[in-house]
C-alpha cells in the first residue's frame, strides 16, 4: 500500500478525478465500494485506490499478476508490464497533479522527516 500527497489546487473534485482517472488511464469502469475504487488490469490483478479520512492523501494498494510470465512469453508478458506501468505512472499524475520525480522527492522528504 502507497501513500501519494496531492498537489495544491489538486484537491476539488479529487475523488471524481481519482475514479476518472481508472476509466481514462486503463479503459475500464472501477468497481466502486465504499469511497475505494477498484480495478484488474494487465499485469495488475487489483489496483484499488481511495482516499485517507482528511482526504488529502491517495492512497493505491496493487496486487502484482505472478502468473503473467507462465501466460504469456516473456517478450508479451514484459510488454504488458511495461504498458501497466505507464499508464500506472500517467494515473497518479492525472490524480496528484505531481510527476515521478515530484513524487519521488515527496517520498525521500517524508522519509527524512520521520
Amino acid at each position: 500500500m502507497q501513500e501519494y500527497s496531492i498537489k495544491r489546487g489538486f484537491k476539488d473534485g479529487l475523488y471524481e478525478r481519482l475514479k476518472d482517472g481508472l476509466v481514462k488511464n486503463f479503459d475500464i469502469e472501477p468497481e466502486e465500494n465504499q469511497g475505494h475504487c477498484k480495478i484488474s488490469y494487465g499485469s495488475f490483478n487489483i489496483l484499488e485506490a481511495w482516499l485517507n479520512d482528511k482526504e488529502n492523501l491517495l492512497i493505491v494498494d496493487t496486487v502484482s499478476n505472478v502468473e503473467i510470465y507462465d501466460k504469456y512469453s516473456e517478450e508479451e508478458a514484459d510488454k504488458i508490464v511495461l504498458d501497466t506501468n505507464k499508464r500506472f505512472r500517467k494515473y497518479l499524475e492525472y490524480v496528484t497533479g505531481y510527476n515521478t520525480k515530484e513524487r519521488k522527492k515527496k517520498a525521500a522528504d517524508a522519509v527524512k522527516n520521520k
